[in-house]
């Protein structure tokens, strides 16, 4: 009955704040006070708790402020009682905030490539990332630091509306110009608030150069992203950075589902590092331990997995095609083509990657005969960026227990990917 009127009675929902707020501070403070000044507070609470089931509405407001005058005469006043219920109000905010992140849904961010061209990394224009300066092929090598030069220099940086379209779509843009003769000296991290970048500076020829604001640059920093070159001597007035970066996607991981059924095949997952071992030549294990990573999931427990010649997967001697559920992208590139990276071309095991001139070192699956037994409670993932992802090929299997959930949403930014689409 005090529901309804409640629901249709101010007077109602004010003598319910007012009791609520008598009794949390009865209860706050019981061992503090006297048995007489519980007790009294206790009648009125009471009294008002009857009025209001008899609905007359001026009865209600007298015992209202009966109890109010109760409360004021026997309980202690809180100092600075706003600030506290702020305070309080803002506890319950983040205790809410943080048990929906634990227990269903967990923003995560896109930390790499390996997932495009379904989930992209942070990307930039020019992008010195792309050069493999240890390759042996110098002309190559200067070819490319080339290219990637003039696509900064004739980068166009927009203004107005095109600017704030750009942001929407998650592109911002950096610029320095030196201020001074002189080379780089000194490039600072970022200085963050939070989660946020507020400032980066670079020294040149003496000068501090200050990035407001900048952009994540991703895994790599600002000098490797941007190809700064320590042995150059700037002009002044010379462009130093000129560069569009494109966030990489934000996305909400879903954490309730995996609870009630088993991943499946295809799904994309995110899952935790900690006991995944990537020995390096010395054998010492490459692979962080205290990361989140997100890929294709590809083989379940007990599974026989191969990958053959042709770019498929095989699973338990059945081969995958574009008409497996959720690998109808992977698997729809013409095998006429070649592989490249950030484009839907299959999965790659050594033999043909090295054939192709790729990254070959792929120790699980060496060529399309390696049959890999994924043995125990493991899953095996690969990314869809097959020419440019460190996956099960290069580790094997880990543990199921490392899994998360699943991709669920992109909220950031707003390009094609937004949304539920990204299977």
């Amino acid at each position: 009955m005090i529901l309804l009127r409640w629901l249709t009675s101010k007077t109602v929902r004010e003598a319910c704040a007012l009791a609520k707020h008598y009794r949390r501070l009865t209860a706050a403070q019981r061992d503090l006070l006297s048995p007489e000044a519980v007790a009294a507070v206790t009648l009125k609470q009471e009294e008002l708790h009857a009025a209001m089931l008899e609905g007359h509405t001026g009865k209600i407001r007298t015992q209202a402020e009966e109890l109010q005058f109760a409360g004021e005469k026997h309980l202690k006043p809180y100092p600075n009682a706003s600030w506290r219920e702020n305070v309080e109000v803002l506890l319950v905010a983040l205790a809410v905030a943080m048990a929906i992140r634990t227990f269903f849904v967990q923003p995560f961010k896109i930390p790499t490539g390996s997932m495009q061209p379904t989930l992209f990394g942070v990307t930039s224009v020019p992008d010195f990332t792309r050069i493999n300066f240890w390759n042996p092929d110098k002309d190559k090598v200067r070819a490319e630091y080339a290219e990637q030069q003039k696509l900064g220099a004739t980068l166009v940086i927009p203004t107005g509306l095109d600017r704030i379209k750009a942001w929407f779509h998650g592109d911002s843009f950096v610029r320095v110009v030196a201020q001074a003769d002189g080379a780089i000296e000194a490039i600072s991290p970022p200085t963050k608030f939070l989660i946020f970048n507020l400032k980066q500076t670079l020294t040149i020829g003496g000068v501090e150069h200050v990035l407001w604001f900048p952009p994540d640059f991703g895994e790599q920093p600002l000098a490797r992203r941007a190809g700064l070159d320590p042995s150059h001597v700037y002009k002044k007035g010379e462009d130093v950075i000129r560069m569009k970066v494109s966030a990489g996607d934000h996305l909400f991981v879903d954490r309730m589902s995996f609870n009630f059924h088993q991943p499946s095949r295809g799904e994309i997952i995110v899952f935790a590092t900690y006991g995944i071992n990537n020995p390096d030549a010395s054998g010492m294990n490459q692979m962080p331990q205290d990361q989140f990573y997100i890929k294709r999931l590809v083989a379940l427990p007990g599974e026989k997995v191969q990958i053959g010649d042709d770019r498929h997967l095989i699973i338990n001697g059945v081969r995958l095609d574009a008409g497996t559920p959720h690998f109808e992208r992977v698997y729809g590139f013409n095998p006429k083509s070649p592989p490249h990276e950030s484009t839907f071309s299959g999965h790659l095991n050594g033999a043909v990657a090295a054939s192709f001139g790729q990254y070959s070192n792929l120790p699980y699956f060496p060529d399309g005969n390696t049959v890999y037994n994924n043995d125990g409670n493991t899953y095996m993932v690969m990314g869809d960026n097959t020419c440019n992802s460190s996956d099960s090929r290069v580790w094997g299997g880990f543990p199921a227990q490392n899994v998360i959930g699943k991709s669920f949403f992109v909220y950031w930014p707003i390009t094609d990917r937004f949304g539920w689409g990204n299977r």
